[in-house]
């Protein structure tokens, strides 16, 4: 999905966005994992604007922030940071066409609720496990870190079973766990904040505090540690 729309928000030659300190740590964070990342920005209701991108390892990432926006345009995230930095209410030049990738459509419903301290419990264990993994190799044998990595995204982190009719096996891959930690969704929250577990159509969600990972992706594979709830 691409293009500019002007049916909502401010002139697309303006930012519009409100929420400059959110909005900055949302670019802030996406930028150090992905130098060349861009940003959508999509007005939504109530003077609010969506920011959208894509991390490095194919997860979808979501903030929305006060301010009525632009439309719905795509930019460079650094150059947008660069002009929030700058206090320039002006947009980056369209790079529309450099985005290619679906974004999930109608509400979404959640099915578990997961404490956000086991969360950064199975994000710490996914840490140690590479760093084991690094020093001591898998099963005596030397991995490449980048292969390490990507086997470690892949694995199944949270399962959840469904209730909406035939039960339905929904995998969180550990791909978004990273997603809401590393890009600082979880904020400070602890005690009894919780992180949802949320689907739509063909897409599973990971809502936080502070911002919301997609994946569309549906994976089978195991993991361990793993947080098993068994109904939503």
């Amino acid at each position: 999905m691409s293009g500019r729309s002007s049916v909502a928000g401010g002139p697309a030659d303006h930012h519009g966005l409100g929420g400059l300190a959110d909005a900055g740590a949302f670019l802030a964070r996406l930028t150090r994992l992905d130098s060349a990342a861009v940003v959508r920005l999509r007005s939504a209701d109530s003077g609010r604007t969506e920011l959208w991108a894509r991390l490095p390892w194919s997860v979808l990432v979501q903030r929305t922030v006060a301010g009525p926006g632009p439309g719905d345009v795509t930019v460079s995230a650094a150059e947008l940071l660069g002009c929030l930095a700058a206090g320039d209410p002006g947009m980056p030049a369209g790079r529309d066409g450099n985005w290619r990738w679906a974004l999930p459509s109608g509400p979404a419903r959640t099915v578990e609720s997961v404490p956000v301290d086991d969360l950064r419990r199975v994000a710490a264990a996914a840490a140690g496990t590479l760093r084991a993994a690094e020093t001591q190799g898998v099963g005596g044998r030397a991995v490449g870190q980048r292969a390490l990595r990507d086997a470690l995204l892949d694995h199944v982190a949270i399962v959840v079973t469904a209730d909406d009719g035939p039960a339905r096996r929904i995998e969180v891959r550990q791909a978004m766990v990273q997603a809401v930690v590393r890009m600082g969704f979880l904020g400070n929250a602890s005690g009894s904040a919780v992180v949802r577990v949320r689907i739509v159509g063909s897409w599973v969600a990971l809502e936080a505090p502070f911002g919301v990972a997609w994946i569309q992706r549906v994976n089978t594979l195991a993991l361990s540690p793993m947080i098993v709830h068994p109904n939503g």
